[in-house]
């Protein structure tokens, strides 16, 4: 049996991407087959990895410890001069995300198999060292860490986004990279801060960038407001958070469609995971006080992301702007501080990752046939993709929130937290469902229903159905939607003992002051 100490498992989930990545950087460029699978099985490894852990996880580990118990602890001295350890562990949060992050970069490598043509080498091994930088960030229990992995992943994005996408990608990248870098080196003062902050208490810096260690420290208001803010400005670039969402939309539209998937999937879900891993519980007073704030920016992202899906004519941009939507209620159901708002949080951002990541995909399906994705082109898909149609809609009703499927659950939770907070809280996040129905039904009816248009008909043979490699794709999240939908009470007993944990952090006021 798998235990904490029996082997480094999170070790292995991590950096099996990384030994394939070298193993990938010795094949011969022209071996373009042997390339593909390589990723494709390496990203398989990490994914079969990461469900060990998951049936090896105990989800009442942290009942003894007030829901701050990490499992299959790993740590070494890193830099002891200033107490930065390499600790990496899991709780039922890192836990679902971090299996997210291996199904869907899987997904991704088999998706860009035929789409990705050009440099296949440094495609593949771009994508198996942001998975690194991913599954890192939802495992790093050291601060210092944390911000290391949190920066690996800027440098395959930016190079996936620059080399294989659309005509602006130099544009939609270099404003992806200054946006992050920006927020990102803000969380580091923070960091820098905290840690000073401790040594200073302590006279060691022993513990001074251990998550939990800094856990039993009360900072005083000052550095907590200091600091909360920088991290928070960092982590709000990346879900996005209204109005630091204008990256998003540019990187989608010419990020390639495996780019678009894990952007969407996994990338954003790093804003909301930063929050509720180090924002929140390291300076609750902080976020007390800036929650007010934050729930408001929120609800202006809901409603503004749904009001501006629903003009636009870029099949893309329109799932972006659904995708600030869909996160403001992550960052709504945070700093509701009620424990069904913070579980539907974190099952909003598994869910939003397979939904949308899905809806990525069948855009890219019908743009390898049509090399567009204007949607007043379109017409009458159904008509000549019958079964692309129909898969096309199932996500489309996941994506609008239909009850018995995955997002229903998640919105609902966070909206009764938001309720219990605020009933006029919950009545305007409330709107955005009649929104969410209007853009997606609208889109959906505009491009498969009525009759062929002009633009279909002159692609002629070109225009197939999808294609049993594509489905192999799409399948899996088309599964999980499902399951999660019925069947959701597995995924919130994992997320059960550390959200009730993060709650109690911010009920109990912590002492201004360190303690000694």
């Amino acid at each position: 049996m798998i235990t904490p100490s029996s082997v480094p498992l999170l070790s292995l989930i991590t950096f099996t991407p990384l030994i394939g990545a070298l193993v990938l950087a010795f094949v011969p460029r022209n071996n373009v087959r042997l390339i593909r699978l390589g990723a494709l099985l390496t990203s398989l490894v990490a994914f079969g990895l990461s469900l060990v852990a998951l049936a090896a996880f105990d989800p009442a580990g942290g009942a003894a410890s007030g829901g701050r118990a990490f499992q299959f602890l790993e740590q070494a001295e890193w830099i002891p001069a200033f107490g930065i350890r390499y600790k990496l562990g899991l709780d039922g949060i890192s836990l679902a995300l971090v299996v997210l992050t291996t199904t869907l970069t899987w997904i991704s490598i088999l998706a860009s198999f035929r789409p990705i043509r050009d440099r296949v080498k440094e495609y593949m091994i771009s994508f198996l060292i942001l998975e690194v930088g991913m599954v890192g960030v939802f495992l790093a229990l050291d601060l210092f860490l944390f911000y290391i992995f949190f920066e690996i992943v800027l440098v395959p994005m930016y190079l996936i986004i620059g080399i294989w996408g659309g005509t602006n990608r130099i544009y939609a990248t270099i404003k992806f990279v200054l946006y992050t870098l920006v927020g990102s080196l803000l969380m580091l003062v923070g960091i820098l801060a905290t840690a000073f902050a401790f040594q200073s208490a302590r006279g060691s810096w022993t513990g001074a960038f251990d998550y939990e260690q800094l856990l039993t420290a009360g900072f005083d208001p000052g550095l907590q407001m200091f600091a909360f803010a920088t991290m928070s400005f960092a982590f709000a670039i990346k879900v996005p958070m209204f109005p630091f969402h204008t990256w998003l939309p540019d990187a989608h539209v010419e990020a390639p469609t495996a780019g678009s998937v894990i952007l969407a999937g996994v990338l954003l879900k790093l804003g909301g995971y930063g929050f509720i891993r180090f924002a929140v519980p390291l300076y609750p007073q902080a976020a007390e006080m800036f929650a007010p704030a934050i729930i408001v920016l929120s609800l202006i992202g809901i409603i503004y992301g749904a009001v501006v899906a629903l003009v636009q004519p870029d099949l893309k941009k329109l799932i972006a702007y659904s995708s600030v939507s869909h996160m403001g209620f992550v960052t709504l159901g945070i700093f509701i501080f009620q424990e069904q708002g913070l579980q539907g949080a974190v099952l909003q951002m598994v869910t939003h990752g397979i939904i949308t990541a899905a809806l990525f995909l069948c855009v890219g399906v019908i743009y390898e046939r049509t090399h567009d994705r204007t949607i007043a082109k379109m017409g009458g898909l159904a008509a000549v993709t019958p079964v692309y149609a129909a898969v096309f809609g199932f996500f489309m009703l996941a994506s609008l929130g239909l009850p018995g499927l995955a997002q229903f659950i998640s919105e609902f939770l966070v909206l009764l937290g938001a309720f219990a907070y605020s009933p006029v809280v919950a009545a305007v996040a409330t709107v955005v469902v009649v929104l969410a129905a209007a853009y997606l039904m609208w889109m959906y009816q505009r491009i498969v229903f009525g009759q062929v248009s002009d633009f279909l008909k002159g692609l002629g043979h070109h225009l197939t159905d999808i294609s049993p490699a594509e489905l192999l794709t799409l399948t899996p999240l088309l599964a999980l939607t499902l399951a999660f939908g019925v069947f959701p009470g597995w995924i919130l007993e994992l997320l059960h003992e550390p959200v009730q944990g993060i709650i109690a952090r911010v009920g109990e006021a912590p002492p201004i002051g360190l303690l000694p």
